[in-house]
């Protein structure tokens, strides 16, 4: 599989990737989606485009972040050697300014005056409100009433920046109701409005853009791994909910010998409810404007999921990630609450880095695999930091006593 036919082939022109993908929307927002693919086929061809984006990234976001050696916790752990890519020093603290900065400069160029996102763990709206800030965006963001509770620093933050946030209080009130709202408030104010999704998942062309945008996460960990080491790792992994910082992180690496992992969440366990682990227990079925993998109930609609990762309870996933397990290039795992917060407090002990809980559950599975190796070096996309989760984590998990000795 080479990577640059690969993204000229994926999508395909109708936004499939092999089967899954595509727009599924209603007939009034069919000339709205193919306004928005033109323009950004228009602009990711522009130079002016692509060197603006670039000085963005360098000046404004602190581009490159670094890849960091483990060298205390893989000494916990044995001898398998744990790197992390640390998207938590992007500025606003994840992944999700990388394509919230590109959707800005995209909706510019378009004469669009407002924005509006879903978010879940705060993080996309956070981002997104700082995009609209720097461009001069209307902007806002809908949040379940239960993520808003769960993520109150991040509620502060898009409100400081000048978003409005418009509590979801439908169905379980987390982020899968959040993406419902604003698709409703899209359909509503096309006209003047882009609805930046919050990962590489909706109808065609979301998932390519978003993708797009977070491909530098990849090339630069690619590029940094070798020069540090003077060959790739063993092992890349990345969380997957709807899986942006994952398919950002994977697809430089999809032409290496080198296993891709994406870890999804296991919440408190198997039975449907207790998890968001679409890839691990759905179907193939069409939720909000895609086809793709997902959690259905014995009706065959969106199930109720959870997580304790506000930004991985999702009841669906990206289809490119659909697409790359069927054609056995990225293979994925699950972690569970208690192996991500075991992982919360671990990387913060042995490494003075506090993970976002959306993290931790790629960190746990690395932990779990670096035991099990006993050798070699493990490549983890540390997609954001965990300022947002202490309270949470306080409240129901102390300051991290009862994990000192946790396997």
């Amino acid at each position: 599989m080479d990577y640059a036919t690969y993204l000229k082939k994926y999508p395909s022109e109708d936004g499939r990737f092999g089967r899954y993908g595509g727009a599924y929307l209603p007939p009034q927002l069919v000339p709205a989606m193919e306004e928005i693919t033109q323009a950004y086929l228009t602009i990711c061809h522009s130079s002016q485009f692509i060197n603006e984006l670039r000085r963005i990234r360098r000046e404004f976001q602190g581009r490159p972040t670094p890849v960091y050696h483990c060298e205390k916790l893989s000494r916990y752990l044995g001898n398998c050697q744990i790197y992390l890519k640390r998207e938590d020093l992007n500025h606003t603290g994840a992944h999700k300014l990388n394509h919230c900065m590109g959707e800005g400069l995209l909706a510019k160029f378009m004469g669009k005056k407002r924005i509006i996102a879903e978010t879940g763990a705060g993080q996309h709206g956070v981002a997104l409100a700082t995009a609209a800030a720097f461009f001069g965006l209307e902007c806002t963001i809908y949040m379940g009433e239960v993520d808003i509770a769960k993520q109150a620093p991040n509620v502060a933050r898009m409100k400081v920046l000048g978003a409005k946030v418009v509590p979801v209080s439908t169905g379980l009130k987390t982020l899968k109701e959040a993406v419902d709202a604003a698709f409703e408030d899209y359909l509503q104010n096309y006209k003047e409005t882009i609805y930046c999704i919050g990962s590489a998942v909706g109808p065609h062309p979301f998932p390519m853009i978003v993708r797009d945008f977070q491909m530098v996460v990849g090339e630069e960990a690619r590029e940094q791994f070798k020069d540090m080491m003077g060959f790739l790792p063993d092992v890349v992994t990345a969380c997957v909910g709807g899986g942006s910082n994952s398919i950002g992180f994977f697809l430089p690496f999809i032409n290496d010998p080198v296993e891709i992992v994406g870890v999804e969440p296991l919440g408190r366990g198997e039975n449907l409810g207790d998890h968001a682990a679409s890839m691990s227990y759905g179907t193939e079925g069409v939720m909000h404007g895609f086809d793709s993998i997902m959690l259905k109930d014995a009706n065959g609609n969106p199930a109720p999921v959870y997580s304790i990762a506000s930004g991985l309870d999702y009841p669906s996933v990206g289809p490119e990630h659909a697409f790359l397990r069927e054609v056995g290039r990225v293979k994925y795992d699950i972690a569970s609450d208690l192996e991500a917060v075991n992982a919360f407090f671990k990387l913060s002990r042995y490494e003075g880095i506090i993970p976002a809980l959306e993290s931790s559950h790629a960190l746990a599975y690395a932990m779990r695999r670096a035991k099990e190796m006993g050798k070699g070096s493990i490549l983890v996309n540390l997609s954001g930091r965990g300022d947002k989760d202490l309270d949470y984590v306080i409240e129901h998990y102390g300051y991290g006593e009862d994990f000192k000795d946790f396997d």
